[in-house]
C-alpha cells in the first residue's frame, strides 16, 4: 500500500455518503432509546449517530467493548445497532451476543463475517456496506447506514438531502488545490515532530476531535489525544503548568468548532488559549462548514483525514496498514 491509496480513499468519502441514500430498511418501529456496539472505526460512526441527534428526544448510547449489557439496557429495552466493518470483532459480537439473549431488537451494519452470520440467523435487519477497505476509511458507509437507521427508528428525520449535501460539499473540500487542502498542508507542517492535541467544543466539533485523535493515530502512526470544552477547562488547562518547556516544543492544539457549540464555548476558547499559550501552541482553529448536521460533520471529518494523511507523509509512514493492531489480534486468538 502507498500513500495515494489512503488518498484515494479518503476521496471516496462523498460516494460512500451517496451510496447511503440508497438505503432501503423495512419498518423497525419507532424507538427512542439506541445502543449501539461498535469499536474503532466502526464504533465511531455510533458516536456520529449521536451527535445527529442533537434536539431529538431519543438517545443514542455508544458501547465500546464487551458485554454484559449495561443494566439501564435490560430495564429500557433499547433497539441495539451492532457495527463492525469486518464483522468479526469480538467485542461487538459479545456485546451483540447478550443483546440476542435479552431479546433486544437488533440492527446490523456490516460487509459479512459473523456478525453477518448472526443477522441472518436471527432474522435481524442486516445493511451490508461495500468491502475491501480498512474500517476508518468507510466512515462514509458507516455513518450513512446508522443515518438511515436512525431514520427508520424516527429518532431523527429523513437525512438524504443532507448526505446529498455532504457528498457534495466533501468532494469540493478534498480537492487537491481547496483552501481545506492548503490548510491541512499547513497544519500537518505546523505539526510536524509534535502531539496533536484536538479539542472540540459540542456534540458535532467534539464527536470529530475523537475521529482526528485516532486518525492521526492510525494513519500517520502518532500519539495523539482529544478533549471537549467546557470539561477541559475542569481539569486539563491546569495540566499545562509545571512542563512548559517541553509542552512548548513537541505538542499542539487544534480547535474545531461548530455553530452547535454554546455561545460559551467562545469565551472558552479565547481564555483558555490566553492562559496556556505560553506552555503549549494553539496552532489552528477549524470551523465547520455546510447546513446540515451531516455536512458539518463531514466537512471537519475530511479536513482531519487529510490532516493526518499528510502527518503520515511528513513522518514517512504508510498511512494504510495498523500492523501493531494486527499483531495484538493474532496475540489474543492464541491465548
Amino acid at each position: 500500500m502507498t500513500m495515494a491509496d489512503m488518498l484515494s480513499m479518503i476521496r471516496t468519502l462523498g460516494d460512500q455518503l451517496r451510496w447511503a441514500q440508497g438505503i432501503e430498511l423495512p419498518p423497525l418501529g419507532a424507538s427512542k432509546e439506541v445502543l449501539v456496539a461498535g469499536m474503532g472505526g466502526s464504533g465511531i460512526a455510533g458516536d456520529y449517530g449521536s451527535a445527529l441527534t442533537i434536539g431529538s428526544e431519543g438517545r443514542v448510547t455508544v458501547h465500546k467493548g464487551y458485554g454484559p449489557l449495561p443494566g439501564w439496557a435490560r430495564r429500557v429495552g433499547p433497539t441495539v445497532i451492532a457495527i463492525s466493518y469486518s464483522g468479526n470483532t469480538e467485542e461487538t459480537l459479545d456485546l451483540v451476543t447478550a443483546a440476542g439473549e435479552a431479546g433486544l431488537p437488533v440492527v446490523v451494519i456490516t460487509t459479512g463475517g459473523s456478525l453477518g452470520a448472526m443477522a441472518a440467523d436471527h432474522g435481524w435487519p442486516l445493511i451490508e456496506v461495500p468491502s475491501g477497505m480498512q474500517p476508518r476509511a468507510a466512515v462514509g458507509y458507516l455513518v450513512g447506514a446508522v443515518s438511515k437507521a436512525l431514520t427508520a427508528l424516527g429518532l431523527v428525520g429523513d437525512q438524504s438531502s443532507a448526505l446529498e449535501e455532504a457528498a457534495d460539499l466533501v468532494d469540493s473540500l478534498a480537492a487537491e488545490g481547496s483552501a481545506t487542502w492548503a490548510q491541512a498542508a499547513s497544519l500537518a507542517e505546523a505539526l510536524k515532530g509534535r502531539i496533536t492535541i484536538v479539542y472540540g467544543g459540542g456534540p458535532i466539533s467534539g464527536t470529530v476531535a475523537q475521529r482526528w485523535k485516532t486518525q492521526i493515530n492510525e494513519n500517520a502512526k502518532m500519539p495523539a489525544w482529544w478533549s471537549v470544552l467546557p470539561e477541559l477547562d475542569h481539569n486539563e488547562l491546569v495540566g499545562w503548568e509545571t512542563l512548559p518547556t517541553l509542552t512548548r516544543e513537541h505538542l499542539g492544539i487544534v480547535v474545531l468548532t461548530d455553530d452547535s457549540d454554546h455561545r460559551r464555548v467562545r469565551a472558552r476558547i479565547a481564555h483558555s488559549t490566553a492562559l496556556t499559550e505560553l506552555a503549549v501552541p494553539w496552532l489552528a482553529e477549524v470551523p465547520s462548514v455546510g447546513g446540515s448536521e451531516m455536512a458539518r460533520l463531514m466537512s471537519l471529518t475530511v479536513t482531519g483525514d487529510l490532516v493526518s494523511w499528510m502527518l503520515a507523509g511528513v513522518a514517512g509512514a504508510d498511512p494504510v496498514p495498523v500492523e501493531t493492531i494486527e499483531k495484538l489480534k493474532r496475540l489474543l486468538i492464541e491465548d
